[in-house]
């Protein structure tokens, strides 16, 4: 028998991938939401007694209180690391598409910048409102993270920003969180932040942020709706 806490608020994509309901997250307690998975994952990096790999976090495992404070859930394919050790390789590949850093995807190996980059992309859904893998745009065949990518580089950066925050939101954090995101999802892990810099850099506003790289899953998809994966 599994026990859990009772969560009235359902998970994140219940509110976030529905039009009307997203309205109900506006900017400050979408923020909060942030920080609270962002210290949730400190602590499975840092001060739990073994560090906890969670290779499927999504929206849909961030799950709410009855105070939408976050509780990350389902750990049934986490990996614990003991010791030393600060990487993992793996001939089955599971979790889901669009969350998985590259370097997992396609050679089986994970490590704690996995759960970095699976932070980002929830980051970036978590202020567009818009779903990775479900993204299109109608003049650019890129996934969400491509899209943020374009944006950044276009100095069109808060155009990612869901519509409904315009009246709640405050742009300089908007602006640090899409960074952070942009920097979670870099190509090679050793460029990925730690969760410490990542509460670090966005909690503080004046905390000087690297730019970001290129990043590294640049997904187009075709006119009949095929994905195709390259790296650049």
């Amino acid at each position: 028998m599994l026990v859990f806490q009772y969560m009235p608020n359902k998970s994140l994509d219940y509110f976030i991938f529905d039009q009307e309901r997203s309205m109900l997250l506006n900017w400050p307690r979408r923020f909060d939401i942030v920080m609270g998975v962002a210290r949730g994952l400190l602590y499975l990096h840092q001060d739990s007694r073994l560090r906890i790999i969670h290779r499927d976090l999504k929206i849909s495992h961030i799950l709410l209180d009855n105070e939408i404070n976050p509780k990350i859930s389902d750990y049934s394919i986490a990996r614990v690391f003991r010791g030393q050790q600060t990487e993992a390789k793996t001939k089955l590949v599971i979790g889901t598409y669009g969350y998985m850093s590259p370097e997992y995807a396609i050679d089986g190996k994970f490590s704690l910048k996995s759960n970095v980059f699976s932070f980002g992309v929830l980051l970036l859904e978590i202020v567009s409102s818009k779903k990775n893998r479900g993204f299109c745009h109608p003049d650019r065949l890129h996934n969400i993270l491509g899209h943020a990518w374009l944006l950044w580089n276009e100095g069109k950066t808060m155009e990612l920003m869901d519509a409904c925050l315009k009246d709640s939101c405050v742009e300089s954090q908007v602006l640090r969180c899409i960074q952070v995101g942009l920097l979670c999802i870099q190509k090679l892990p050793i460029d990925k932040p730690t969760m410490s810099s990542i509460i670090f850099m966005l909690g503080n506003e004046k905390a000087m942020l690297p730019q970001p790289k290129h990043h590294s899953f640049f997904i187009e998809r075709s006119s009949e709706g095929d994905d195709k994966g390259c790296y650049t």
